[in-house]
């Protein structure tokens, strides 16, 4: 299909004639599309197609519309949003005990979030689904040898071989089975027990007892295990209040393969309206948000809540535009701005775009993707993300909602919960050289499991000041 350059332009007469006519699911197909493989068995790809369309939805409709409700309280400075997970699910890693390893990361990060940070957390994980990756170059050559480009287990193999490299449609179902079969893990954990806070010492001293802060995680377990022993006492116990022994945990990817959202887009029989039922929540990438192309298309028709990587090519009357497709009724939880400047461009492209939302009246959440704007490349030759940087761009990120008046909603954060060395940095201080030990990732490098938990009170603390400050100008404001 035909594409044309990246634009934040308003879209043509063409554009707006077309979609003055409706929207379905397969709308998208009439607008140019990058970042989609060429399949070259077009057959094999409708009979792909058709099978997905006829197999049960991976997750529902009141669901999606249940993390909206949350996302509308991340929204008004009610909650905080924590999204995070691989950078790209591999088929081969996947394994009950990886999931598990992550699941319990994510709970000890928002354990910390709540119970440091003061706020309730919304969980959404880049789980189940984010099988594509968006690729800088649609071939890539290594010792002289051009292939395609590796864009994800869900389309090709990243095996540099000519027959690895091909799109197979057939690599879809499988997508599918693993989604499908993460989501029942995930929903165990999260509603059958292991969510359970009396089970919060354990979570944040079993995996921690060797790091170096362990002092801190057993500091907070304590403080946790005394507020559950007093309430307890009250009378609040979790066998009788099944909030404390469950959670709401939901998931997320880059809505990148369309012909694969779209066979899995379904209509609520409740109301409707049309979801994506392969997540929860999905994301337009930076390099497919093009007010005129397919992506944002397919994004304008369905219902769940959605996100926008917003990179510094994105100005702010492009943001707006994009808005005026995504979000024409300024539905509250529905559009959350995941902004990846990187910590030396933050302070200079974030402001402008907070403050034409502010301007317009528009109703979004905030979230930093701390990760995608500071990769570099280690001396050793890997690629990295060093930890200082992830850091300063979140500091940058508060600072300037601070000067805004503005809620820093939330991170997004590409981690594991394994212990890895792919990000250096953090309280062990891995080196360039340590790279070598446990660099596993399929494609960027990830916090490992005590990065991410070191950086969830890093977090808290910045939240904890916000909320501060935000309390101290509603009492001014008031009197």
């Amino acid at each position: 299909m035909t594409t044309r350059p990246v634009s934040d332009r308003n879209p043509s007469a063409e554009i707006v004639s077309r979609r003055a006519e409706g929207w379905r699911p397969d709308s998208w197909r009439f607008y140019p599309v990058v970042q989609v493989p060429d399949y070259p068995d077009k057959v094999a790809l409708g009979e792909v197609e058709g099978k997905l369309a006829s197999y049960p939805p991976l997750v529902f409709a009141g669901e999606a519309r249940r993390l909206k409700a949350h996302l509308a309280k991340v929204a008004a400075g009610e909650a905080f949003l924590l999204q995070g997970g691989d950078c790209a699910e591999s088929f081969d890693e996947h394994s009950a005990d990886n999931i598990r390893d992550f699941f319990r990361v994510f709970l000890q990060m928002a354990v910390v979030l709540t119970f440091s940070g003061g706020s309730p957390v919304v969980k959404v994980g880049r789980i189940a689904g984010q099988f594509a990756k968006p690729r800088s170059a649609p071939t890539e050559t290594v010792n002289g040898v051009e292939l395609p480009s590796y864009r994800g287990d869900i389309v090709n193999d990243i095996a540099f071989t000519p027959d690895a490299r091909i799109p197979d449609p057939h690599r879809q179902l499988e997508a599918y089975r693993q989604s499908a079969a993460t989501l029942n893990l995930l929903r165990a954990f999260a509603s059958g027990g292991y969510a359970n806070l009396a089970n919060a010492h354990q979570w944040m001293l079993g995996f921690v007892k060797d790091s170096p802060q362990s002092h801190r995680y057993q500091e907070l377990a304590n403080r946790i295990t005394e507020a559950l022993d007093f309430m307890r006492a009250c009378g609040i116990d979790p066998q009788v209040h099944p909030e404390m022994r469950s959670t709401d945990f939901f998931t997320s990817h880059e809505a990148l393969l369309l012909g694969y959202e779209q066979a899995l887009t379904r209509v609520d029989s409740t109301s409707g309206d049309w979801y994506a039922t392969s997540g929860h929540m999905l994301w337009i990438g930076d390099r497919t948000r093009q007010p005129d192309h397919a992506h944002v298309e397919y994004f304008r028709g369905i219902r769940n809540p959605i996100g926008i990587k917003c990179g510094p090519s994105l100005s702010a009357d492009g943001l707006i535009r994009l808005l005026d497709v995504l979000q024409p009724d300024n539905e509250a939880g529905r559009i959350t701005l995941i902004c990846r400047f990187g910590a030396e461009k933050a302070a200079e492209h974030l402001p402008a775009l907070v403050r034409a939302v502010q301007k317009e009246g528009r109703t979004v959440v905030w979230s930093c993707d701390p990760m995608h704007g500071n990769t570099i490349k280690a001396g050793s030759g890997y690629k990295t993300r060093p930890f200082d940087r992830i850091l300063s761009e979140i500091r940058t990120f508060f600072d300037v909602h601070a000067a805004e008046g503005t809620i820093p909603g939330g991170v997004h954060l590409e981690m594991t919960g394994k212990n890895v060395t792919e990000c250096t940095g953090g309280a062990r201080a891995i080196s360039d050289e340590d790279l070598r030990d446990r660099y596993h990732t399929y494609c960027d490098p990830r916090l490992n499991a005590e990065q991410s938990i070191e950086l969830a009170f890093l977090v808290a603390e910045l939240l904890k000041t916000a909320r501060q400050s935000r309390g101290r100008r509603e009492v001014v404001a008031a009197e």
